[in-house]
């Protein structure tokens, strides 16, 4: 018997929920680091001078990197062993959440953060690949479900545990607290990881090589594609050559899909399977969730700026108006991972009206309410967007892969996270370049809450935009379903 069968049978039903739980857990570390160190902010700036600049590199970079490693780190996880480069990901987020900790300056915390962008890219593809490994059928749309849940939680509660660090230090060594927490996780995950994470998997369809002259040029696309938002700030600073990285990934593009042209005419297996964009699920749930991502970090960032900034709320409460978003979404995530199987798109549909009224009563809460009473208007408004938001990306995740074998599990998760990272990258520097934009415009004319409020308002609308898109992407993919086009089902 070969490996890969012989370990689809010993492999029991409690190993496979302790294995998910292991991945799980270390994909929730990578998305906190995401959203956690937003609340520090500030408190960077001031133990270390960072800039605009500087600071939407310590945000963003971690981005960037986390989407140029995703591919590759995804295709050589389906090539070889995801169990190996999950470990090598364990091991790499360890020792750059220690130089974070340690950073004397902000130029080796911003080195430090692309380090551990580079890590969390590692290790999210081997998450989802060991998932569409480990279940099939409903039992796939529950572990989804909980993968959503956990990421809901970690993006939501992300804020509001940033912010309790910082409170628990002196300005200097508050917001080094966020990332010496990653320092034990991890050491007491990795023994479980190594003992769980199943050692074989199925067999990769096609020769078994890496195209290393595709990674490069995929590499190269993705960086030129971030590069600009990523150093996007709304400062009059902001130099206009920078979108010239554009023509750039378009030619890098160009290049990139020639080759694997040709590598696919050699009999040789490519980087990236263009194969998959002819599922017309995968395609409509990659396409939505990058404007559903451009919209959620550039939310919890902005709220947390206009609490702290605007109102003078210290960080640790400032990020407890994003727990009533956790706990929702937690909930909603959970039981739409439950009736996906029976409502397909539908369930995605739903959860985007939701955050679009919880969005939206959020910045009228910031607007109309008078200051004391916003941070509680602002909690019930979140509450509502994270019951919609747990309804949207453990469906669309499940419906994403529903119909991909899962021999290309990893790269095609991995795809869809560059879309998701993409999608950031674009939202972060739209938002906060909006919210920026508007402070060095109208600072010093009005009072600070008006400036931050205005801030606020404007950083909203885009955001809002951004989440009208991915809604109107799910009613078009629903109404393509209905009409027997494309699978209604997983």
């Amino acid at each position: 018997m070969a490996d890969g069968a012989r370990d689809e049978v010993t492999y029991s039903d409690r190993t496979r929920w302790q294995a998910f739980a292991i991945a799980v857990a270390v994909a929730s570390l990578t998305i906190l680091d995401l959203s956690k160190v937003n609340v520090g902010i500030p408190a960077i700036e001031q133990a270390l001078g960072a800039g605009p600049t500087e600071v939407q590199l310590i945000v963003a970079g971690y981005v960037l990197a986390f989407g140029v490693v995703l591919v590759p780190a995804g295709r050589w996880g389906d090539l070889n062993s995801r169990r190996r480069m999950f470990l090598a990901g364990l091991v790499v987020f360890l020792l750059a959440s220690l130089f974070c900790a340690i950073a004397p300056s902000v130029e080796v915390l911003i080195a430090s953060r692309i380090l551990q962008g580079i890590s969390a890219g590692l290790l999210m593809p081997q998450v989802l690949g060991l998932t569409q490994q480990l279940f099939q059928g409903p039992a796939r749309g529950r572990a989804f479900g909980i993968f959503g849940a956990v990421i809901g939680l970690s993006t939501a509660f992300g804020p509001t545990l940033g912010g309790l660090f910082v409170s628990l230090g002196s300005d200097d060594v508050g917001w080094r607290l966020i990332f010496w927490m990653n320092v034990p996780l991890v050491l007491l995950l990795f023994p479980f990881a190594y003992k769980l994470l199943p050692r074989t998997q199925p067999a990769s369809d096609g020769p078994a090589d890496l195209d290393l002259v595709g990674t490069a040029l995929l590499g190269a696309g993705v960086l030129a594609l971030m590069l600009p938002f990523v150093l996007t700030t709304g400062s009059p600073d902001d130099n206009p050559a920078r979108w010239w990285f554009l023509s750039v990934f378009v030619a890098i593009a160009a290049l990139f899909i020639a080759w694997e042209r040709r590598y696919l005419a050699a009999g040789r297996t490519a980087i990236v399977d263009f194969t998959l964009f002819r599922i017309h699920s995968y395609r409509n749930a990659t396409v939505l969730a990058m404007a559903y991502f451009a919209a959620m970090p550039a939310t919890f960032l902005t709220l947390t700026l206009f609490l702290q900034l605007g109102l003078d709320l210290p960080a640790v409460y400032a990020g407890m108006v994003t727990i009533p978003f956790a706990l929702a979404s937690a909930v909603t995530s959970f039981y739409s991972g439950k009736v996906v199987d029976r409502y397909g798109r539908l369930v995605v549909v739903v959860g985007l009206v939701g955050v679009l009224v919880g969005l939206g009563g959020a910045v009228a809460s910031a607007l109309l309410l008078p200051p004391i009473a916003v941070p509680w208007a602002m909690a019930v408004a979140m509450l509502v967007a994270g019951a919609g938001g747990g309804a949207v990306i453990a469906p669309n995740q499940t419906l994403a892969l529903a119909e991909v074998p899962v021999t290309s599990g990893g790269v095609a998760g991995s795809i869809g996270q560059v879309g998701q990272r993409v999608g950031t990258a674009v939202g972060l520097a739209a938002a906060v370049s909006a919210f920026y934009a508007t402070v060095y415009r109208e600072e010093g004319m009005f009072s600070q809450l008006v400036v931050y409020q205005d801030a606020y308002r404007n950083a909203g609308g885009v955001i809002v935009l951004f989440v009208s898109i991915a809604f109107i992407v799910a009613v078009v993919d629903l109404r393509a379903r209905r009409a027997g086009r494309v699978p209604d089902r997983v």
